[in-house]
């Protein structure tokens, strides 16, 4: 009898056990699933069937650093301080560019230096008038040379002190012209030569009070722009035939054909040939010849061009 009731009661404690073991293992399994839900975030799950709500605290104050990160004004305040920043930088620097602005002073001291003369003459020549010349151009303080030569032109005017007198070289190159044309029975002179400022001044006042200030341009030059001021422009005719002196009609006379053929064996030029107005800025003159020694007078002869077209001027 004894032996039953063990029997019985140690079966019963199995039985007890088995179920304790199993109702432990399904809440341990229940525990583990619900969990899980929750993301395996015990505090969660803690909070969730009331327990532990007293230590939400430190377990929750890793999450305040998400929070700073996250912070709009922290996002914000170095956007906002960038900008002003880069304002503060490019006000000062407009400040000193204002400021160096009128500090132009050396600029000032550079002014009164005058450039060179040739320079002020190419300046000049984007802006000529109808007659070729530079209106309120003023004379300049030196003569202009080109490759050695002395040029005066509507562009390249002479200073009213330049005064040099007839040429002697060129004087002697004419009188060994008109010992040759002699010979052929022509009786050259040289009627006209050096010519002074002052006198420019009375000749070109009496062609503009006679023909007008465009009609004098074209064969008359102002004061200062005359290149019989240079000493070595020289007007020929032929002696006692004085109504072919100053005209066109000489290149038509013996003494006209015969100067304008041979004048370059002598170092002379024609100097305002036809058909080159635009060029010379006068017209054509068959008495007016220039001294510019022998070789470039042939030169230009043989090419059939101005003094300006030999110098460049053009």
């Amino acid at each position: 009898m004894n032996r039953k009731r063990k029997t019985y009661s140690k079966k019963k404690s199995n039985k007890t056990l088995t179920i304790l073991l199993l109702v432990t293992s399904i809440l341990m399994t229940a525990i583990v699933v619900w969990i899980g839900v929750n993301d395996w975030d015990l505090n969660k799950t803690l909070k969730q069937i009331g327990i532990g709500t007293e230590q939400e605290q430190p377990i929750i104050v890793p999450e305040e650093e998400p929070d700073e990160q996250e912070s709009p004004e922290d996002e914000i305040l170095p956007v906002e301080e960038e900008p002003d920043e880069e304002v503060e930088e490019e006000t000062p620097a407009k400040v000193i560019e204002k400021t160096e602005e009128p500090e132009k002073e050396p600029e000032k001291n550079v002014t009164p230096v005058k450039p060179s003369k040739k320079e002020e003459n190419k300046s000049n020549t984007a802006t000529p008038n109808k007659s070729g010349y530079i209106e309120g151009q003023k004379l300049p303080d030196e003569p202009t040379y080109i490759n050695g030569i002395l040029l005066a032109n509507k562009k390249n005017p002479l200073p009213s002190t330049f005064a040099p007198g007839e040429s002697k070289q060129a004087r002697a190159a004419f009188d060994e012209m008109a010992a040759e044309a002699k010979l052929s029975g022509i009786n050259l002179t040289a009627f006209s030569t050096y010519r002074a400022y002052a006198y420019q001044v009375t000749l070109y006042d009496r062609y503009v009070q006679k023909d007008g200030v465009e009609a004098a341009d074209r064969y008359s030059a102002r004061p200062g722009y005359s290149e019989h001021q240079t000493g070595m422009a020289f007007d020929i005719g032929e002696v006692n035939y004085e109504k072919h002196w100053a005209s066109n009609s000489f290149k038509e006379t013996e003494a006209g054909k015969w100067v304008a053929a041979n004048a370059y064996r002598y170092g002379f030029i024609l100097r305002y040939p036809e058909g080159k107005e635009d060029i010379t800025g006068y017209m054509h003159e068959s008495w007016h010849f220039r001294y510019v020694g022998k070789d470039i007078a042939e030169e230009i002869f043989k090419r059939n061009i101005t003094l300006e077209e030999y110098l460049g001027q053009n």
